[in-house]
């Protein structure tokens, strides 16, 4: 099939080039916009109690105004506030309030709201809207930002705007300038490494438009499957999607270069070493796609909405990658010939690659302490994965020279951290009677008792009197593993025992929501872990038509991610002393490293089942097909490892921490274990490995394909 493929976009170059150009302009100017969503209520399910929280409060005060933001008083030079202060403070609050931005009901300052010290006072700012993700709410904050400006001109103030809605437009911007920069970098990698490896300027450009047309494609599907069937995405999906196209699109378009280039050295013309290569590694790149497509679709089990959302928009990224990788690629180098090496002159030459026969020779005379010792490297850094503490408090992993950020700090000073966005307690009727008022103030009463909770505002009850609602400030910021906890457990114990009788309680709010996504994750550890895994092991089943050599690849993968995970504990927690790692990180390492990983071990072990079906004898098969595999799997993990690894430079520590994580774990991967641990393995269980399909058995050449010797040639 793939030698078919491989022939009709070879000979076929104009048609199948123009075919990819057609789509991209289609799709890029009638596919809908994928839509984004940071709402964590959205990506939750509506059995959890933050998500019924939501419900009932649409329906019993469906017309209140909401709090979306905290504007942040203190004079410029640190000290209390005096009585023209404070007077400052209200004036500027009412000159905000008189701007009438859309979204934005009201700006208002109580003179009460200074705080204990007398350095800090607030201004709430109230929406129209209870959809915080709506666009034109963030516009406007940033609109009252530059109002403030001139109103705070002649006072000792300064004011700084912070809170849910402040917060999500500096996520935003900082999103896209993360964007930029993630693009830029990444462009900038891919250019030098490709230079470095076959020191032609055409090769290193023409990739990058390859899948600048693959992403147009990609995006464009990705927007018409989720105006059909209602995907959303996070505010990161943008990022991630820029690394997986342009990281694994490198990969797959190098193992057909290396092929490629392979077959022009033994002296066969370009078009016929093309449709030779993609017949070679198109069955490698497929069930590599393959694996990295079931990996990401397994997210679809996940509890969590923001995964199920990545899950098929990397899903379907990876399949365009992989069509391109068989058609589009074959195409364009076949107009080319062999003046896509041009100038350089080094692909008519076998390279002595002393590092990659080193490594081959290694493995082939020494399996059994290759094994062991690769083994004992990734189990030590494995060890640091037991101190993994998962951390949820989003705002401290966002570039901390935010506004929204620094004006938290600011209230902090003076107010209980969770003044900015309080938990909400819901007490509703059972039975549709009235709430008596007594039983109100005797709830609250309770709720204030609360160990870890600050005040409890006086219910405010719905016109028919059958809901009440409880604004509860709670000592810690509302992402702080104290405040989830707390709003998780003890709050809604005691709310719940609480509740009088025909009564129901629930408790929502930011911190609410983020002890049930804490709740969901757990879920998705049990349940996608499993499943991706499986899913991955039986296409490495079909491929080898094994039933052993999946078994140990995957446990050698597995290993690998313990070790990523391992590092990266060491690195942030241990050495940079951040309280902990990204809550979500284990599932994004384990799809990554053991999805995107594993393309190395089914290049390896696919290159290492053609060998011995030459009839070439194990070990020097062994030595052969790493000696080969190693510059492609090095070249490939060096560019792919490298586009994750500039997320390093972002700000935004979220993001850091995934890029080291993934960058290093697919390191781990090409070079421990691709290169290292699986060949090793596979030697030392020798004939077992292929049971019962016995793939090591010697084969004919199949018709139709010239026999090529593709044994590396050896020099001194």
């Amino acid at each position: 099939m793939f030698r078919r493929v491989g022939r009709f976009a070879v000979h076929r170059p104009w048609l199948t080039i123009a075919g990819w150009i057609i789509a991209a302009v289609a799709l890029a100017m009638f596919a809908p916009a994928l839509k984004s969503t940071t709402d964590e209520t959205e990506f939750l399910p509506s059995h959890y109690e933050s998500v019924r929280v939501g419900n009932l409060q649409q329906k019993a005060f469906p017309q209140t105004e909401q709090p979306a933001a905290i504007a942040v008083f203190q004079r410029a030079d640190g000290g209390k506030l005096d009585d023209t202060d404070k007077r400052d403070v209200i004036k500027v609050a009412a000159g905000l309030d008189g701007k009438h931005h859309e979204k934005i009901g009201k700006v208002v300052s109580d003179p009460k709201a200074v705080s204990p010290n007398g350095e800090v006072a607030l201004a709430n700012i109230y929406a129209t809207t209870k959809n915080f993700n709506d666009e034109k709410l963030p516009d406007s904050v940033k609109k009252l930002r530059e109002d403030a400006k001139p109103l705070l001109s002649g006072t000792h103030l300064k004011m700084g705007i912070t809170g849910q809605a402040a917060t999500q437009l500096d996520a935003k911007e900082s999103s896209t300038d993360t964007d930029t920069m993630v693009m830029s970098a990444t462009f900038l990698l891919i250019i030098v490494l490709l230079l470095v490896i076959f020191r032609s300027p055409l090769i290193a450009i023409l990739p990058l438009l390859i899948i600048a047309v693959v992403s147009i494609v990609a995006t464009g599907l990705i927007g018409t499957a989720a105006s059909i069937g209602g995907l959303k995405a996070d505010s990161s999906m943008s990022t991630i999607l820029i690394v997986v196209l342009f990281g694994v699109g490198t990969d797959y378009i190098l193992f057909l270069l290396f092929r490629y280039r392979e077959h022009l050295r033994r002296g066969q013309e370009p078009k016929e070493a093309l449709v030779e290569a993609v017949a070679r590694v198109g069955e490698t790149i497929a069930s590599a796609a393959g694996a990295v497509i079931v990996a990401f679709t397994a997210l679809l089990l996940s509890t969590l909405g923001m995964m199920r959302a990545m899950g098929p928009s990397l899903a379907i990224s990876v399949g365009v990658t992989l069509v391109a990788a068989l058609t589009l690629v074959p195409a364009v180098f076949s107009l080319l010939g062999r003046a896509a090496f041009w100038p350089s002159k080094a692909w008519r030459k076998e390279p002595r690659n002393r590092f990659a026969n080193g490594v081959g020779g290694l493995v082939a005379h020494r399996p059994g302490v290759v094994a062991v010792l690769s083994t004992a490297v990734l189990a030590l850094l494995a060890v640091g994965a037991f101190s993994m503490k998962p951390q949820f408090d989003t705002s401290s992993q966002m570039p901390q020279k935010l506004e929204s950020v620094q004006a938290m700090k600011d209230l902090q000073r003076g107010f209980s951290a969770g003044q900015s966005d309080p938990a909400m307690v819901y007490l509703s009727s059972t039975n549709g009677t009235r709430l008596d008022q007594a039983a109100l103030e005797t709830f609250r009463g309770k709720l204030a008792a609360v160990d870890g909770v600050g005040t409890a505002a006086p219910a405010v009850v719905n016109g028919d009197g059958t809901v009440a609602q409880y604004s509860v400030i709670l000592k810690y910021a509302p992402s702080a593993d104290e405040a989830i906890d707390l709003a998780g457990g003890e709050l809604r114990e005691a709310a719940h025992g609480a509740a009088p009788a025909g009564t129901e309680a629930l408790v929502g709010g930011t911190s609410a929501v983020l002890a049930d996504i804490e709740d969901a994750v757990g879920h998705d550890y049990r349940v996608v872990f499993p499943a991706a895994g499986l899913a991955i092991m039986i296409i490495l089943g079909l491929l080898l038509r094994s039933l052993v050599a999946p078994w140990y690849m995957m446990l050698a993968v597995a290993l690998g991610f313990g070790a990523t995970l391992g590092s990266t504990v060491w690195l942030f927690q241990d050495l940079k002393g951040e309280p902990g790692l990204l809550f979500m990180l284990p599932v994004i390492v384990y799809l990554f490293v053991v999805a995107l990983g594993t393309d190395y071990n089914i290049l390896m072990i696919a290159r290492l089942r053609e060998e011995v079906r030459h009839g070439v004898p194990p070990k020097e098969a062994i030595r052969t097909a790493v000696a080969q595999s190693t510059p492609t799997v090095a070249s490939a993990a060096i560019i792919l490892a490298g586009t994750f690894g500039v997320l390093v430079l972002a700000d935004n520590s979220m993001l850091q921490q995934m890029g080291f994580a993934v960058g290093f774990g697919i390191l781990l991967t090409a070079f421990v274990m691709a290169m290292l641990l699986v060949p090793t393995v596979t030697s030392l269980l020798g004939h077992k490995a292929w049971w019962p399909g016995h793939q090591d058995s010697p084969q004919e050449t199949p018709a139709g394909a010239r026999p090529v010797d593709d044994r590396v040639t050896h020099r001194s």
